[in-house]
């Protein structure tokens, strides 16, 4: 199928994908062997990846003689994953591929800063089994999936408390934490509170430092982490009752289904800080790498 591109974001992928080559195997957030697979698909020289954006909202133009999902004219979003490819006008997308009917309750612009975060967030904390009365802390939580974790969490009947900065203690807040720490003032690891969740996105903690502000049989739960983490994981399962969870996302076709529903039902919501037209990409990339946004940042086509 053929997708005209209305607005596209600036997410953590995108920044990583332009930068690679600068992305030591220390620096990189994951195991080197996750780094050697990703300099080969990203590539080792040059880049592979020329054009960038991995989620999008537009209208169908064109569909196969064979489409029945969809048909022309249907407003949609989606997400591409790590092949990226929408910071163009026009995308090619398989018609079973990450792909659902825009939320009626949002733009373009809205939608389009949604499935990155949201599907990735969705994903992990269904492998921990969030659920109502659970205390649940997100590290990161100003983040594309951060953002998200806060939303979903509440929507699973958590209560949820936001780490960030005090940049975007407000944007946190908006999004519907139960409370909010600010890192550069306070560690959550020594006000006394007691978590059956801690969900770092970027592994900036550890579970020695953690292990304490989490309750019997809660769970550390790392988007982002080393060979080191692995065998805390493996450690923990034999020997602890609390646990250490280094989780991959699979994203699904029907979880992104699933979030324009909890969208419409107001759940989710989007909060755009600037948005850039398309020839002023670059502007929103060093915008975004400077670190002043407060919210997500978009791209309109």
């Amino acid at each position: 199928m053929s997708v005209r591109v209305y607005a596209t974001s600036v997410n953590y992928g995108d920044i990583v994908a332009r930068n690679f080559k600068e992305i030591s195997p220390h620096k990189f957030n994951m195991p080197l062997l996750f780094w050697s697979f990703a300099k080969i698909f990203f590539g080792w020289q040059k880049p592979k990846i020329t054009i960038l954006g991995s989620e999008f909202a537009g209208e169908i133009e064109l569909v196969g003689k064979d489409a029945k999902l969809f048909e022309p004219g249907e407003r949609v979003f989606g997400y591409l994953g790590q092949s990226m490819g929408a910071y163009a006008e026009y995308i090619c997308i398989p018609e079973k591929g990450m792909l659902a009917t825009k939320p009626a309750t949002m733009t373009y612009e809205e939608a389009a800063v949604v499935p990155y975060g949201a599907m990735t967030a969705l994903n992990l904390l269904r492998k921990v089994n969030v659920r109502n009365g659970q205390k649940v802390l997100i590290n990161g939580a100003s983040g594309g999936i951060g953002s998200a974790a806060i939303q979903i969490a509440k929507y699973f009947g958590a209560e949820v408390t936001g780490v960030c900065s005090t940049l975007r203690l407000e944007y946190v807040k908006s999004l519907g934490a139960d409370k909010i720490i600010d890192y550069t003032k306070e560690d959550f690891n020594k006000n006394g509170e007691k978590y059956d969740l801690i969900f770092d996105i970027l592994g900036k903690s550890s579970f020695s430092d953690c292990k304490d502000s989490l309750k019997q049989n809660g769970q550390y739960l790392l988007a982002s982490f080393k060979i080191k983490q692995l065998y805390q994981m493996l450690w923990t399962s034999m020997f602890s009752s609390k646990k250490v969870i280094c989780a991959l996302s699979h994203e699904k076709p029907e979880d992104l289904s699933f979030l324009k529903e909890l969208i419409e039902k107001g759940k989710i919501k989007s909060v755009i800080d600037r948005s850039f037209p398309f020839e002023q990409t670059y502007d929103a990339h060093r915008y975004v790498e400077s670190g002043q946004n407060k919210g997500d940042v978009v791209i309109t086509i």
